[in-house]
This record gives C-alpha cells, structure tokens and sequence, in this order.
C-alpha cells in the first residue's frame, strides 16, 4: 500500500498517524524534530542525552497520538511538554543512580527541571506558535523550511518557487517580529 502525502496541517497529521500513518508521523516528526531537540538540549546538557530525550519524546508521541486533541494548530507545544518530562526523569533517573554507584557527584549535571521555567517556557511557545499561525501560508512554509527543516535561501526559494531575495527579505522580518515577541517575555 502506497501512502500519498496529502494532509498538511498539524492535526490532520496527527489524526492521520494515529490512524496508523507513518507517513504522517514521519511528517510530524520531521517538523519538529529540530525544535524538540533544542528544547533537550537545554534541559541536560549534552548532545547524547538531549538526542536520547528527542528519541523518547517521539516514542512516548507514537504511543498517545491516539488519545490527543490537539489544543492549538502546532503540536510543537505538547512535544515540548512531553520532552520537558523526559528530561527532568531522565536527570532524576541519572542522580538517583550517581547516588546509588557512591560515585562523586557530578556539577556537570543540570539542576532539576524548574517547574515555573517550564510554565513560563510553555507560555513563550504559545505565543511564539501564535505569532507564526498569524502568518501567511508562504511565510510559515518559509519558516518552516528555513528555521526548521534547515534549507538554505536558495534551496527553500527553489522549492517554493520565489525568488532568494523573497525567502530572505521574508525570514528576516519573521525572526524580528519573533525577537520581538520573545523579548517581550521579560516585560
């Protein structure tokens, strides 16, 4: 059987992988990955460990996407929301272990996860997924193109069949009007 891509938004693929696509969350996965990897990253401090993390955020994605109702058009908030819980089980999980081998403690190890960090993280993604919903079709595909799936300006011009300086001129005014929404996080 031969899968067609055709749903876009984030909850057509969701309903689409929790039927059983993997297309679909091949899709999602490929959306996001980058994003929910950072996120990781942030929280426990080495490549291996956030790669980990992203790893068990997608499994632990596959296995709920059947009960999920997506709250809002990215599903980039609950991958960040489940990712926060892998992170912080997986320092408790390494602490506890340290403590049981007797081993030296180790400061390179992150703090636990601050829990009003993370409300107020989860606050600045949704009013970063707001301000990207906002947009026009063409500049979130730029977006998405450029900031999460990595394409260059003319690789992503090329593929939305715009002009270098279009994609350019474009992803400039989206990364300042969302330096400005995040900037505005400490006001």
């Amino acid at each position: 059987m031969t899968e067609h891509p055709g749903p876009h938004s984030d909850a057509e693929l969701v309903a689409a992988a929790a039927g059983g696509s993997d297309l679909a969350f091949r899709t999602l996965y490929r959306a996001h990955v980058r994003a929910v990897y950072w996120v990781a990253h942030g929280l426990v401090g080495t490549t291996t460990d956030a790669e980990d993390v992203t790893q068990e955020t997608f499994l632990v994605a596959w296995r709920k996407l059947g009960g999920l109702q997506l709250q809002s058009e990215s599903l980039l908030p609950w991958l960040v929301t489940i990712c926060r819980f892998q992170a912080a089980n997986r320092i408790r999980r390494q602490q506890r272990d340290r403590a049981y081998l007797g081993a030296p403690a180790d400061d390179s190890l992150p703090a636990p996860v601050d829990v009003e960090r993370q409300v107020i993280d989860a606050e600045l993604a949704a009013r970063i997924t707001a301000e990207l919903s906002g947009l026009s079709a063409l500049d979130q595909e730029i977006f998405r193109l450029c900031a999460s799936e990595g394409y260059g300006y003319r690789d992503a011009a090329a593929h939305l069949g715009v002009t270098h300086g279009v994609v350019r001129n474009r992803l400039s005014r989206i990364r300042s009007s969302l330096r400005t929404t995040i900037a505005s996080e400490g006001s």
